[in-house]
């Protein structure tokens, strides 16, 4: 049986790696042009390229928007751009112009042609045209289809069809909005949007402040868990988690959390209850936002998704990342990502899913000399413990002792 892909954001390298190593069979990542994220730590040629390769060793692809909706101006060096692409060996492109489209098959490129959500697709009409003129590979649906309207494309589409199953959503539809280009002219659709819709605003009636009153514009997150077993059974062929912006730490407990869902799907036919609401759990350690099932209820009201404005707050917290295992004295290197003392009950989180809790027996600077409290993010410390941790695990800070 063919398996669904479970496509993974990667905001840069490292994050590429976590990505893959904590269960993606795909990573999606942006170059250092036509990509829709301007503000991410978007990928050289030669990062793609070390990105490829390392995809390769562990049975991955790499998926490369091109995807900001053009002016003329844009296209100067596209041919040269997805030619690179090409001999670097990337397995798809994510693409939102037509005309792009169009080139890189002219080029003969060898990579898929995706078409990207922010060409808005909610229909198999538009679908066929599609596969009929460009011979594209993949569909991203639109964000604002419901189960039933998702599971009737993809039984009548001729196309593989690929939907958003968690993160961000948007007040517009899939991404085409002009918010951020008329509060701080910063293009949404160049990839410089500023998320003006989740900024918190004053709440006017009749040019009356309204008291005690916020609003903000933009939904809650997306959280398709519960419709899993749905998209699964009618054969979705591809699992999109949005979030190039995100941290690593986001990008393994989310990512490890539906690898294991879907793992457990194929395994016994079904997913119990009990093992939704465990992986549920798991996820909210790394959400900051209220997140909702969205648009996949066929059920829902706009007021919906509009929840209130305090947020979960992570109920973990990221304190490093493991960057060389165990020593000889049983000291891993680690680098810190939030301050933290010696005093805490340590969970480490790693690449197999494998969860443990131990205590720090002692901390140590790159000097050797004795540390209580690691203050510094990017700082380089070792820290002792009985168990031994592999490369990419995740230090979350459980409590105080």
């Amino acid at each position: 049986m063919k398996k669904v892909e479970l496509l993974v954001p990667a905001g840069d390298l490292e994050r590429l790696k976590i990505a893959i190593l904590y269960g993606a069979d795909a990573v999606f990542c942006g170059g250092k042009q036509f990509s829709l994220r301007a503000k991410a730590n978007n990928f050289s040629l030669d990062d793609l390229k070390e990105a490829v390769i390392f995809a390769n060793k562990h049975h991955a692809k790499v998926h490369v928007t091109v995807n900001i909706v053009p002016i003329d101006n844009d296209f100067a060096k596209l041919d040269e751009y997805l030619l690179a692409l090409d001999n670097i060996g990337v397995h798809a492109i994510i693409v939102s112009s037509v005309y792009i489209m169009k080139r890189a098959q002219e080029l003969n490129c060898h990579f898929e042609i995706h078409v990207s959500t922010q060409q808005s697709i909610t229909n198999n009409l538009a679908i066929s045209f599609l596969k009929q003129n460009l011979n594209i590979n993949r569909v991203v649906l639109a964000r604002e289809l419901n189960i039933n309207e998702i599971i009737d494309i993809k039984n009548k589409s001729s196309v593989a069809i690929e939907t958003f199953i968690h993160g961000g959503m948007c007040s517009s539809y899939s991404g085409r909005c002009g918010l951020s280009n008329s509060m701080v002219d910063r293009d949404a659709n160049k990839g410089g949007c500023a998320h003006s819709c989740r900024w918190v605003y004053n709440l006017y009636n009749d040019n009356k402040l309204v008291s005690n009153q916020k609003c903000i514009i933009a939904s809650c997150d997306l959280n398709s868990v519960e419709y899993l077993p749905l998209l699964l059974k009618n054969h979705i062929d591809s699992f999109k988690i949005e979030g190039r912006m995100k941290s690593a730490h986001y990008i393994a407990t989310v990512v490890s959390a539906y690898r294991h869902l879907i793992d457990e799907y194929y395994h016994n036919k079904e997913l119990k209850h009990n093992v939704i609401k465990y992986y549920q759990k798991e996820i909210q350690k790394a959400e900051n936002r209220i997140t909702y099932s969205g648009f996949y209820n066929p059920k829902i009201k706009n007021e919906a998704l509009l929840k209130d404005l305090n947020v979960e707050n992570p109920t973990q917290t990221f304190i490093g990342l493991v960057i060389k295992s165990n020593d000889k004295n049983n000291y891993v290197t680690i680098e810190v990502k939030n301050n933290f003392s010696k005093n805490i009950i340590l969970e480490c989180f790693m690449p197999s899913g494998k969860c443990i809790t131990t205590k720090i027996l002692d901390m140590i600077d790159e000097n050797d000399d004795q540390l209580e409290v690691a203050r510094h993010p990017k700082q380089i410390i070792k820290i002792k413990i009985k168990y031994k941790l592999p490369v990419y695990t995740i230090l979350r800070k459980k409590k105080e002792l």
